[in-house]
């Protein structure tokens, strides 16, 4: 791919004039008015721009079509100034509103915006009606993105969970609308989150930072004008009788798509909140059919945003349905795993790439559960190191006191949990809620801000489990739980039975059925 000249000045002053405009779109005053059906006009379909210093009487809006008013010139001129910067810098086709038919020319240049100023968001590649009536089988399109392992992981468990109850009657899709359907830089996202995870300031600037309504809408009322043509092609090929969303950026930019087609009344589209406590207000939608929420404290976050309690369900966090079957005993699952069957046995845990403090805890394990006075162990350790093989190797180079088994990623975590009798893992929702499946007290080591950072109080309050970042701290408590204290292991283990909710997925599925044969019903009537 050829690259420009890095003294040219001609893409640095249209990138100036790019974000200048683009900061104008996303932080006017005026576009923030609410509608009046009571929503924002950065949560529906429509958005309302302030003209270009003209009266604000003068509004165009974006809905089923797209109207620039008398001032659609330097609107056009802004795309035209996009689209440059980005033939010059990634060599790639401009986006935004080139493959969206529209009255007028739908040249690359004018980015299909007619000469009077309105484009309907209508292609022809596109059925505009994403339903068939009365195809079978009914076809669900999850919407998820990278960004941890949580939202592949619920994906995935819905997805199984209507194979086992439903069979034929349902094709499941899973794609990750951002990687897959939008162009750069939306693509990136997945990478972006990674990078800011890694440099926690970062993550937590942005999350709260983004956090306010007027700023997370604002950003999507920008992004959906660029890439309302590739997400609709993303959703619509699919024909989806169900959308399911279990991503907090997979809600706004959709379901203006499904509202500009007129698609609201015949496509379901349900978001499965995959946090446990805290959480973004972007997980929350007005327009949606359904929002299932994984505790009561999501849903009153879900109703305080705007949601009818109609609109909510609090089933618990959808995990895989091999945790809901019956496990064989402890005994038998350690065999089959490698490790001494009768010692106990704590779980570490490193998530599906090994981070965290790893080598240093299970150092402090070894020291702590090793007994020099009767000399020998009084506890053992099951390690998950996920893809970091890096980290396996060194630890099976130890020479360790204690039985100590160590696996790279595995597939059946409900056999691994069903092998210990506690855990040590940071603060994820999912781990969290399988390990309360399982009856598993829980050490947490670490969390996320933002979305991570209320699961601490969770497992806390709950009595659940403890909280510490010290490994030395963590591998005492555990000595504890394994010795004098298993009294207290075995009141934290009824605890985590008590709060777990193994039929959540199930429940969910269920409900999205429910809905779908309503919905036939209803439009079978009109």
């Amino acid at each position: 791919m050829a690259h420009p000249s890095l003294n040219s000045s001609e893409p640095t002053s249209t990138m100036v004039d790019l974000v200048s405009k683009l900061g104008y779109f996303a932080l006017n005053s005026s576009i923030h008015t609410p509608t009046s059906n009571g929503s924002s006009p950065f949560v529906s379909n429509h958005i309302n721009f302030g003209g270009f210093g003209v009266n604000h009487q003068n509004r165009f809006r974006v809905g089923n079509s797209l109207g620039f008013s008398n001032k659609g010139s330097s609107f056009r001129k802004f795309f035209g100034d996009f689209n440059s910067f980005i033939r010059v810098h990634c060599d790639r086709n401009p986006i935004g509103f080139a493959s969206i038919g529209g009255g007028g020319s739908h040249s690359g240049e004018n980015n299909g915006i007619s000469d009077n100023g309105h484009v309907v968001l209508e292609d022809s590649r596109v059925p505009i009606n994403g339903v068939v009536e009365g195809e079978s089988p009914k076809r669900v399109l999850i919407l998820m993105s990278d960004t941890g392992g949580g939202h592949r992981a619920s994906a995935e468990a819905i997805k199984a969970a209507f194979t086992e109850n439903y069979g034929d009657e349902y094709q499941v899709f899973v794609t990750d609308l951002w990687s897959e359907h939008t162009p750069w830089p939306f693509n990136q996202l997945p990478k972006s989150y990674n990078f800011l995870v890694k440099h926690g300031p970062l993550w937590k600037m942005t999350y709260y930072g983004t956090a306010p309504r007027v700023i997370h809408q604002s950003n999507f009322a920008a992004t959906s004008t660029f890439i309302a043509g590739e997400v609709a092609r993303g959703l619509m090929k699919y024909k989806p009788d169900i959308i399911i969303s279990v991503h907090p950026l997979m809600q706004h930019v959709p379901l203006r798509v499904l509202r500009s087609r007129g698609l609201l009344q015949k496509i379901v589209f349900a978001t499965v909140v995959t946090d446990l406590s805290t959480c973004h207000p972007t997980w929350f939608h007005k327009l949606v059919t359904r929002c299932y929420c994984a505790s009561n404290e999501v849903s009153r976050r879900a109703q305080k945003a705007g949601l009818k309690p109609s609109q909510i369900k609090v089933y618990g966090l959808p995990v895989r349905p091999s945790f809901v079957k019956a496990v064989r005993p402890k005994p038998e699952l350690r065999k089959g795993l490698g490790m001494d069957e009768n010692l106990p046995a704590v779980l570490l845990m490193g998530g599906g790439e090994g981070m965290g403090p790893i080598e240093a805890t299970a150092r402090a394990l070894g020291n702590a559960l090793y007994d020099a006075s009767l000399g020998g162990p009084v506890g053992q350790i099951l390690i998950i190191c996920g893809r970091n093989k890096k980290l396996a190797a060194k630890l099976q180079s130890i020479d360790w006191k204690i039985p100590v088994e160590v696996k790279g990623f595995v597939t059946k975590m409900e056999e691994c949990m069903g092998a210990c009798d506690c855990i040590i893992t940071k603060a994820g929702p999912g781990t969290i809620a399988e390990a309360m499946i399982r009856g598993l007290p829980i050490i947490l080591n670490d969390y996320i801000a933002g979305q991570e950072a209320g699961n601490v109080p969770f497992v806390i309050e709950n009595g659940i489990g403890k909280y510490s970042k010290s490994p030395k701290e963590i591998a005492n408590i555990v000595a504890q739980w394994f010795g004098p204290r298993a009294d207290e292991l075995l009141m934290m283990s009824k605890n985590a039975l008590k709060h777990a909710r193994p039929d959540a997925v199930f429940k969910i599925v269920h409900d999205l059925h429910e809905l779908v044969r309503q919905r036939e019903r209803s439009l079978a009537r009109s």
